[in-house]
């Protein structure tokens, strides 16, 4: 039975984190996700790696005597894009490690 080679897990190491950043990075420039709140007057747009891209409110859901309304809804269409974005980022990194979670390769 061989011995341990640390070289070569080392090797397998460097290519699987060459692999996950540049899946990030495919992520990050092809992958847009959506959130809404209030039937859509507010929508956030996240792309593949939770980075916020886009975020627009519909002039119905500005209010300015009440503004934590606005505010909330904000809050809850980014947590939303968030959250979907999140799921698909796993499921990709997730076909890299297949399924293993790895510190520094997976979230």
């Amino acid at each position: 039975m061989p011995g341990f080679d640390f070289n070569t897990l080392m090797r397998q190491v460097r290519k699987m984190q060459e692999e996950a950043n540049k899946k990030k990075e495919e992520l990050a420039e092809t992958v847009r996700v959506e959130g809404k709140a209030a039937d859509g007057l507010v929508t956030a747009t996240v792309n593949g790696v939770r980075e916020l891209v886009s975020l627009k409110i519909d002039p119905k859901a500005v209010d300015t005597d009440d503004l934590s309304m606005l505010e909330d809804l904000v809050v809850a269409a980014v947590n939303q894009a968030l959250a979907q974005a999140k799921v698909q980022e796993d499921a990709e990194m997730g076909k890299l490690t297949g399924g293993i979670k790895i510190p520094g390769l997976t979230m």
